[in-house]
């Protein structure tokens, strides 16, 4: 029986060790996204507290500003704050236009031809900045975007 109760306890201090390796080491701030077509942001971090919002936009871009366990305190775009559990967020890096239009260009350059007109709310996933320019892909239109009207992952 006392070998039993060793080789239990190192098995639960192996799992232990193991998941203080896997867990997250993200810094605060972080980006992330709602991942889920609908999800509930509430005024702590349980499903005891009350949902103050619910977001109805897979994809909305999101900023990670404190962690606790399962729970991330997130803002949104408009500046509110609440509480979403984990599972309804995604390291996949988006953001919304905040300019009223915003052209998806050709290239990196404000001379660049314009291929489509993002109007102010437009949702779209990130695949690359630098330079002050985004590539933005929203429903298949795919152009590159001024960083300054855009807000969300980036750099």
């Amino acid at each position: 029986m006392k070998g039993y109760l060793l080789a239990a306890s190192m098995v639960a201090t192996l799992m232990v060790a193991g998941n203080a390796v896997a867990a997250p080491t993200k810094q605060v701030p972080y980006w992330a996204s709602i991942s889920q077509d609908e999800a509930r942001m509430r005024v702590g971090p349980s499903l005891d507290y009350p949902s103050s919002w619910i977001y109805r936009r897979r994809d909305l871009p999101v900023k990670v500003v404190q962690v606790l366990g399962q729970w991330r305190k997130v803002e949104d775009p408009d500046g509110t704050q609440g509480w979403m559990h984990v599972r309804l967020l995604s390291d996949t890096p988006t953001a919304i236009v905040r300019a009223a239009v915003a052209p998806l260009r050709e290239s990196a350059s404000d001379g660049a031809r314009a291929l489509y007109r993002a109007e102010k709310g437009v949702v779209g996933r990130l695949s690359s900045c630098s330079g002050g320019w985004c590539v933005l892909d929203a429903h298949g239109q795919r152009g590159f975007v001024k960083a300054g009207d855009i807000w969300g992952a980036v750099e």
